[in-house]
């Protein structure tokens, strides 16, 4: 992959959302983010999802149909200026990986899952650089399946949470007929209650003086009180209530007549006004504002800082949560350091074409490779695999995780369970390496990160050390001949040794 920084090109982000797909072209040249082009698409992925948690043909179909018409519009994007990232269906399908393999032949360009609590980072990130302010505010996203609330200051989000309950999800529980009564109001508030309630004391109302609301349902019920000439466009409780009651008397769906209400948003408005009456009347807000920004954006934004903080050495987001993770789980950082350095010179040897991103993530499983430590010794490669699959690491999408945690499951022991993986060359010539530098830095002490090098032959992997090196180390000698039959068991490169 071509991940060279492209100074002031067009940046791309396609947001796989539960309700609608979009993608939106943007620039941030002085640090001002500007539009290029937008297009979205209702797809309705989340309606696809069964009770078994798994997403059906038809609506698979629709999402790559959209795909397939924003990878035409992608023709000439660099894979450096693209990140699709994709939302709560997927975090929640139980087939996603086999969607993930046809949407990203669809779209040309990988797709990362992103946890809810990095999906609300991004969506303050977009708020935020669109309509910045140092006041302490309540940022509000409904989607299709989930609702994220964040709180936060200037730049800064101090408390983001998601919630699995959206417009889509509440639509088709409690409205799945069509048919519009107070008792479906009733039962869908009493829903979104009980899914909000533990959210009420981290976003109590004397925690923030203005509240927003972002994407597509705090627009459409914006657009329909400034149409109706209920509002300024603000969305309030009586707003809500009034929008609530022309529902009712429409009696169904279908004949749902708001004003400046699309047509495609009537099957979902329901569950998105339960959400937005019981977040008014549980955090007591009187006014929400729509916002300028949201996913999209903020991914832009996002994805702009990274090439930023590549262009200077200085890293990313993602560079600062591998270091609050070492402090969390008191990893050793000088053995963790001395293992990188290792397995950075063995990867540069063996894979010398290989891009940035690769090497950035041999070099943050080598930084967090023990953090397991802190949950036990046996087996610590096992925690630290489980971890990094399923901790909340800002800046990384659950996808870079679980290779982050498959990189480190395969840190010692045999290769099996980590054998599907193994058949991306790049990845076991990460793997490969990781384990070296681990033999190699046994003993915890100082080491030569040059006395071990590699040369790599195809699918052959020739260690190269010099004769006094092995002589001065019978120990860390043993464990690479140990080593040997391990990948000539089930490993798809061959090691090496030279002859004794």
């Amino acid at each position: 992959m071509d991940t060279r920084v492209i100074p002031n090109a067009a940046l791309a982000a396609i947001d796989m959302g539960s309700n609608s797909f979009r993608l939106e072209i943007g620039q941030l040249p002085q640090d001002r983010y500007k539009r290029i082009d937008y297009l979205k698409e209702t797809v309705r992925l989340g309606g696809g999802l069964d009770a078994a948690g798994l997403l059906g043909e038809d609506a698979a179909q629709r999402g790559l149909a959209c795909l397939r018409r924003f990878a035409s519009r992608l023709t000439g994007f660099a894979p450096a200026q693209v990140r699709a990232v994709a939302t709560q269906t997927l975090r929640e399908a139980r087939n996603r990986n086999a969607f993930l393999l046809r949407a990203q032949e669809a779209l040309g360009f990988p797709i990362e899952v992103i946890s809810g609590r990095e999906e609300a980072r991004l969506i303050y990130a977009g708020v935020n650089h669109l309509q910045p302010s140092e006041e302490p505010r309540l940022v509000v996203d409904i989607g299709g399946r989930s609702t994220e609330l964040i709180l936060g200051q200037g730049r800064t989000p101090r408390v983001t949470e998601s919630f699995g309950i959206g417009c889509v999800s509440l639509s088709l529980r409690f409205f799945a007929d069509g048919r519009l009564t107070q008792e479906g109001f009733r039962q869908a508030q009493v829903a979104a209650g009980a899914e909000l309630e533990e959210a009420l004391q981290p976003f109590a109302r004397q925690r923030w003086s203005r509240a927003l609301g972002s994407s597509g349902t705090a627009g459409a019920v914006s657009q329909v009180l400034l149409a109706a000439g209920i509002t300024d466009g603000r969305i309030t409780p009586q707003g809500l209530r009034w929008c609530i009651e022309q529902c009712l008397q429409a009696g169904h769906i279908d004949r749902i007549d708001l004003p400046g209400l699309k047509p495609e948003r009537r099957a979902v408005i329901p569950g998105g006004l339960a959400i937005l009456y019981t977040l008014a009347t549980h955090f007591d807000i009187q006014a929400l504002w729509p916002a300028k920004g949201a996913l999209r954006q903020g991914v832009i934004v996002d994805l702009h800082e990274r090439q930023a903080g590549a262009a200077q050495a200085r890293g990313d987001m993602r560079d600062a949560s591998v270091v609050e993770l070492q402090q969390r789980f008191t990893v050793d950082t000088a053995q963790a350091q001395r293992v990188a350095s290792v397995a950075l010179a063995l990867f540069d040897a063996a894979m010398p074409d290989a891009d940035a991103e690769t090497r950035r993530e041999l070099a943050w499983a080598c930084a967090l490779h023990e953090i397991g430590l802190m949950v036990s010794h046996h087996d610590h490669h096992r925690h630290s695999a489980y971890l990094l699959t399923h901790i909340d690491a800002a800046g990384f999408s659950q996808s870079q995780q679980r290779r982050l945690g498959d990189l480190v499951l395969g840190q010692r022991g045999g290769l099996r369970k980590i054998e599907p993986q193994l058949a991306s060359e790049t990845f076991a010539w990460q793997v490969m390496c990781l384990r070296l530098a681990v033999i190699k830095c046994h003993a915890r002490g100082a080491v030569d990160p040059l006395a071990l090098g590699v040369q790599a032959r195809q699918r052959d992997a020739q260690l190269v050390f010099s004769p006094a090196w092995a002589d001065s180390h019978p120990r860390t000698l043993y464990l690479l001949h140990e080593e040997g039959p391990v990948w000539a068991r089930s490993g798809p490169l061959r090691l090496l040794l030279p002859p004794a």
